[in-house]
């Protein structure tokens, strides 16, 4: 055995006669075999006046009998084997000597006992092997069975990993098993990095009447508590008759669970099955609890089953107290070639409405070989109502269409695809749209051809088809051939550009009695030129870049009669007037009208950038089209063709505007009748995490013929916002109200406690799903009104239905408290 003592012994006749005891066992054991001869430090004995100050010796430890393996919780290591060398006295003054894999280092103040049996090290004992401590006030190790027994002020250590603290534990080193009594313990576990962000370290603890060891990374605790709250007196913890801990599944089992919140049991579970670490395990999730005034009491309760490492399900029984029943599951599946998500809901009878009602939805992406690839997506409901009457988001509830398509899709060489498309939709509300059946796409665009020109080409083959018989059906074909010949410098270029836009339509009903297959071809010519002037400014002792950027954009279209009577509308509407849309060349999307074009768009745009950095701090820009020819091509033989000779002027400035501030404006204006026809601005104040301040305005002016029922168009005000109230206090919320149609279109009110290891969120969400709030029953069919509460556990489960989406989506800046730093004032 080889003992290390850099600490001055305590004066004594038992402590002056262990030196000479230790070097008889030592020469007594030199020619034993299999057994590890005994090293001295010669600090242990000089005499008084010849010990130097107490300095770090070179390390002695006690090798690992044979076949053992590491301490409690660590990995394996080499195996050290006993010594069979004859004894050696360190040499003082030489460095401390590493210690070996699987070596034992002792130190006490004082140590007695026969080598081969049974030694006692009493007084701040340390005995340490590869990453374990243990330290006591007194340790009795037993050689042959490998064991330490600990008495008094018992900790054991792993790395950062584990700490467990106990008046008294008995532990077998090699086998990595043993018993600790009435220990307190916390172990650590780093997390996975989220994308962009960094790994958070999952950290619990508790206490138990006994900690078994059972091997390596192994624990079993008998009337255990865990909790991720550092305090003695926790605010909340899982309590459970038995636990085990399987670091090496990173698994955990808990038997007769129960959750105390505030020393009140909140919640029981027989037994529960759950992960150590950030990943799968089959088990129930956390169950979620809301009320709605369409569903009145909502409790859903998700089962998950980890079926494969590349594929998982889970099935979810919902009640609603006002509805009934519903069951619903959803299936993932992930491999190098494809992958996707299959979901459906089901209730077999609604107790408002009567009858099942039912949802699904297929998702599935595949490659086939390199450049070859697939999709589907498919979805549907029983009856136009199901979102509105069962689900509480917005984004559901504003559906008007769910989209049924199948697409196959060819990408060679990196310049032209082909895509192939089959599409239709479920029409929830509104005007049932043309489904595609099929939709053949081609497109190619070829830079660095003969005189550095670039070509390009788009066609389109579709087949319209439309549920309702009466209305114009049909396919049309589009070949869209283009050359440009870009000439560019650091800071001038132009692109003058040509093409042929073919349009062949054969009808199997025409729009009206008449042809049923007729064509157009129309030549299309542009100029596109731009220059970048910059200078280098100082603000406020920061060195910035500003730019002028004119931009001139000029089009020419000959006209083409394509009269509405005759040409059919199956996917073209006007394009909406903004800052993008005055370099289109098309004031059309789709491919039924080409306007006539003579128009020369003229922009001018400026930029300040961060010299150091090169981010854009700030941009202004402002643009109008010029006409020089009346438009004549319209969509419907209703529609008010432009005569003048000037569109509207369109302005943008954006950019951070004082620290941590930024501000979002837009403005169209019509300078024929000297109407604002546009405008919004976006005000924001964001100083850090969970502060975040917000005020907008959109504002489009509605026309005087306007029903005055549908308007077409809106004044706005949204105001957002997240802020501490204090005390750990915040107030989260939305309001945004129509003052146009006087009504409220959305609300959010809602508060969030940061308790440091739990958080307390609750939430009223308003939002209106029809035009008219007005109902003639009682089910306030206008509008939606949720209420979400929800209780986390910092590091274990959540209870309750969470706010956190919706409050992400709706709330611009919105962070999480729990991932905010938690200030020493916030509890004041």
């Amino acid at each position: 055995m080889r003992v290390l003592h850099d600490r001055p012994f305590p004066a004594g006749a038992r402590m002056k006669r262990l030196p000479l005891l230790m070097c008889l066992v030592s020469g007594a054991a030199a020619g034993a075999q299999n057994m590890a001869p005994l090293y001295v430090a010669p600090d242990l004995v000089r005499k008084p006046a010849q010990r130097a100050a107490p300095t770090m010796p070179a390390a002695t430890a006690m090798p690992r009998a044979a076949g053992t393996s590491p301490g409690p919780g660590s990995a394996s290591q080499p195996q050290a084997p006993a010594a069979k060398t004859p004894p050696v006295v360190a040499v003082e003054g030489a460095p401390p000597r590493q210690l070996t894999p699987g070596e034992t280092f002792i130190e006490a103040r004082s140590m007695t006992g026969r080598q081969d049996v049974e030694m006692v090290a009493e007084g701040d004992v340390l005995l340490s092997r590869d990453d374990v401590t243990l330290r006591a006030d007194r340790v009795t190790y037993r050689q042959l069975e490998d064991e330490a027994e600990a008495e008094g002020n018992v900790r054991v250590n792993q790395g950062t990993d584990l700490e467990v603290k106990g008046p008294r534990a008995r532990v077998l080193l090699g086998a990595q098993t043993g018993e600790f009594e009435t220990p307190e313990y916390r172990i650590s576990r780093e997390g996975k990095a989220p994308p962009g962000g960094e790994a958070q370290s999952v950290s619990g603890g508790g206490r138990a009447d006994m900690l078994y060891f059972e091997g390596e990374n192994q624990y079993r605790l008998a009337n255990a508590t865990w909790s991720s709250c550092p305090a003695p007196d926790p605010d909340w913890y899982l309590k459970a008759s038995e636990m085990k801990l399987d670091y090496d599944r990173e698994v955990g089992e808990a038997k007769n669970t129960t959750i105390v919140f505030k020393d009140v049991p909140i919640a029981y579970v027989p037994w529960a099955h759950f992960p150590l670490a950030d990943r799968r395990q089959s088990g129930f999730l956390a169950p979620s609890f809301g009320t709605s005034n369409k569903t009145g009491l909502d409790i859903a309760t998700p089962y998950y089953f980890n079926l494969a490492p590349n594929y998982d399900a889970t099935f979810t029984p919902r009640v609603m107290g006002r509805r009934g029943v519903q069951l619903g599951g959803e299936f993932r599946y992930l491999t190098e070639s494809y992958g996707g998500t299959s979901r459906l809901e089901w209730m077999p009878e609604d107790a408002v409405t009567g009858g099942s009602r039912a949802a699904g939805s297929i998702q599935h992406l595949q490659t086939f070989f390199p450049g070859f690839t697939g999709s589907l997506n498919l979805n549907g409901v029983s009856d136009s109502q199901y979102f509105e009457d069962l689900s509480t988001r917005l984004s559901n509830v504003s559906k008007a269409n769910l989209v049924r398509e199948g697409t196959l899709r060819y990408a060679g060489d990196d310049w032209w695809s082909v895509t192939g498309r089959m599409q239709s939709y479920q029409t929830l509300s509104g005007i049932k749209p043309y489904r595609r059946l099929p939709q053949l796409l081609l497109n190619a665009a070829r830079p660095d051809m003969p005189l550095g020109s670039t070509v390009s080409f788009a066609g389109e083959y579709t087949q319209f088809e439309h549920p309702d018989d009466d209305r114009p059906q049909g396919n049309r074909l589009i070949l869209y051939p283009q050359v440009a010949l870009p000439i560019t410098t650091s800071y001038f270029n132009i692109t003058p550009k040509v093409g042929v836009h073919y349009t062949r339509y054969e009808m199997d009903q025409p729009v009206s009695a008449g042809e049923t297959s007729f064509s157009r071809a129309l030549p299309i010519a542009s100029i596109d030129t731009s220059m970048v002037f910059e200078r280098d400014v100082n603000w406020g002792g920061r060195d910035y870049i500003q730019t002028l950027e004119p931009r001139l954009f000029y089009v020419y279209i000959p006209y083409e009669s394509q009269s509405p009577l005759k040409y059919p509308i199956f996917d073209t509407a006007y394009y909406d007037f903004n800052f993008a849309q005055i370099f289109s060349e098309n004031i059309f999307s789709g491919g039924d009208r080409v306007a006539n074009a003579n128009q020369l768009t003229a922009a001018l745009t400026s930029r300040i950038i961060d010299a150091g950095t090169g981010a854009e701090k700030m941009k202004v820009a402002v643009g109008q089209r010029y006409y020089f020819a009346d438009q004549r091509v319209l969509l419907n033989s209703t529609d008010v063709a432009r005569t003048g000779k000037r569109a509207d002027i369109v302005a943008a400035f954006g950019g951070e505007v004082a620290p941590k501030t930024t501000l979002d404006t837009g403005w169209q204006y019509n300078p024929n009748d000297g109407n604002t026809e546009r405008f919004n601005v976006d005000l924001r104040w964001q100083p850090e995490v969970a502060k975040a301040l917000g005020i907008a305005w959109r504002y489009k002016r509605n026309p005087e013929n306007a029903d005055p029922d549908n308007p077409t168009g809106y004044r706005d005000i949204d105001i957002t916002g997240q802020w501490p109230l204090g005390g750990r206090w915040y107030a989260v919320g939305r309001f945004n109200r129509s003052l146009l149609e006087h009504r409220t279109t959305e609300a959010i009110a809602g508060l969030e406690y940061n308790g440091g290891c739990w958080v307390l969120r609750t939430a009223l969400h308003r939002f209106a799903t029809r035009r008219s709030e007005t109902s003639t029953t009682n089910d306030n069919a206008g509008s939606t009104t949720a209420f979400f509460v929800q209780l986390e556990f910092n590091g274990l489960t959540s209870l309750g239905s969470s706010p956190v989406s919706l409050l992400r989506r709706s709330v611009p800046g919105y962070g999480m408290i729990n991932e905010r730093p938690t200030l020493a004032d916030d509890s004041e």
